[in-house]
């Protein structure tokens, strides 16, 4: 499992643009082979800041998505609202605490 992190910091008049693009994609992103989960995260303190954490089924499995014309639109629209460059990286899961 490939847990995938992207924090994108947006100029502060195209935040609502981003989340209307966000919500009319997000079930299609969810449901791309591959993708098992899919969360959008917004800054506490910096509200123009958001992530998204998405676990993938593998590298491979990702980078399909990527070469996809879905992300290639997505990501076209989505980079043209950005203020500051973008985040990314893939780590994987080495242990989860239980109560």
């Amino acid at each position: 499992m490939l847990i995938r992190i992207v924090r994108m910091t947006f100029k502060p008049e195209r935040v609502a643009d981003f989340l209307e693009n966000f919500h009319t994609n997000k079930k299609s992103i969810r449901n791309f082979p591959g993708c098992h989960h899919l969360e959008l995260w917004q800054d506490e303190n910096d509200k123009n800041i958001f992530l998204t954490h998405s676990p993938w089924e593998s590298e491979e499995k990702l980078n399909q998505y990527r070469d996809s014309e879905l992300f290639k639109t997505v990501w076209t629209f989505t980079k043209a609202l950005f203020s500051e460059k973008p985040i990314a990286f893939s780590s994987k899961k080495m242990e989860e605490v239980e109560k």
